[in-house]
């Protein structure tokens, strides 16, 4: 099978090519295992930090990759939950131990053995790859298979992130960043909290104008002042600076949830500038967000099919990987990037 794999890491700034084409045997599924013939795969920024460096591969080569999409073409001996043909997704949780306290409480995204696809194990970057049918998805039908691969992570871990807010309905709600992830937010917030009003921050003028396209109260820089406080926000960035800015922003006893795998260094210094009574007093409150549960993707996969959401997005072919890769890396972002794998 045609592959596109990372041999070692690199600096994207300066490296144009980290993926290479090769030619790999086809894996064979396990036990209860699913062998997937990929159609599609989502390019996210956490291939990003794999790449350079932020959250690295326990070994290489690897395959990247977990927004995938396919359809069923063998099992395992044990597998029984799927049939051939059938169409699935993949996300970032590839396995969990299943035993431990997190994973009885359903709070699997916790487990010390979590082990993520495109990471710990080949993602979708290929034409084949396996997961256990219990990490498989079924695809509502209402998606083609480029606009299911997003839902699969940057729409299933913005479900998670809006969820830990706890935003309530009329409460104002602030997203920072508009990338892949923000834009699917937008869509499920404007369904479930018809009184909000929510505001948008981005550093360029064709992300602000989609968000106001989109339904978006209010849309500005990082660093500007919405017409309302926050009571909660969703930070997407791999900056430090645009939480510190937004901070300033939020109401008191408000919550800003962080959506991001690492955070860059480049900025780490301007948390020098946060003032605790100014930014983070009056009972404000920082979470972060870790992986996905099965539940989030389950979730969010009804939820996107009921309201429906339609994701934007840009096709490549998978060959073009790392013209895509490098797109997100400068901000070339209207929506979501996928690869079709023909």
């Amino acid at each position: 099978m045609k592959a596109m794999i990372l041999k070692r890491m690199c600096d994207l700034s300066k490296e144009t090519e980290p993926l290479e084409l090769a030619e790999m045997p086809v894996p064979v599924a396990g036990d209860k295992e699913i062998l997937v013939r990929v159609s599609a795969c989502g390019v996210c920024h956490t291939e990003l930090d794999e790449i350079e460096g932020r959250t690295p591969p326990p070994k290489l080569p690897v395959i990247l990759g977990h927004q995938i999409v396919g359809k069923v073409e063998a099992w395992g001996s044990s597998a029984n939950k799927f049939r051939i043909g059938d169409r699935i997704g993949i996300a970032w949780i590839h396995s969990t131990c299943g035993k431990c306290g997190f994973c009885l409480q359903g709070r699997d995204n916790l487990c010390e053995d979590f082990s993520a696809t495109g990471r710990d194990t080949n993602g979708g970057y290929a034409e084949y790859t396996t997961v256990s049918e219990d990490f498989a998805y079924a695809i509502p039908e209402i998606f083609s298979d480029a606009e299911a691969a997003p839902l699969l992570c940057a729409g299933a871990v913005g479900y998670r992130s809006l969820r830990l807010t706890g935003l309530k309905n009329g409460q104002t709600l602030g997203l920072i960043g508009f990338g892949a992830s923000a834009h699917l937010v937008l869509a499920v917030a404007l369904h479930t909290y018809a009184d909000s009003r929510l505001f948008v921050f981005s550093r360029t003028e064709d992300e602000r104008k989609f968000a106001l396209k989109l339904g978006a109260y209010w849309a500005g820089d990082f660093g500007d002042a919405p017409p309302e406080k926050l009571h909660c926000a969703i930070d997407t960035t791999p900056a430090w600076r645009p939480v510190v800015d937004t901070l300033q922003h939020l109401e008191r006893g408000g919550r800003m949830v962080i959506n991001a795998i690492r955070k860059e260094d480049v900025d780490k210094e301007y948390l020098l500038n946060l003032d605790y009574p100014r930014d983070l007093w009056m009972e404000k409150e920082i979470r972060s967000v870790a992986n996905v549960t099965r539940k989030d993707v389950e979730e969010f996969l009804r939820i996107a099919e009921e309201i429906p959401i339609r994701p934007e997005i840009q096709e490549y072919g998978l060959l073009d990987a790392n013209r895509a890769l490098l797109e997100l890396k400068q901000r070339k972002i209207r929506g979501a990037k996928v690869l079709k794998v023909e």
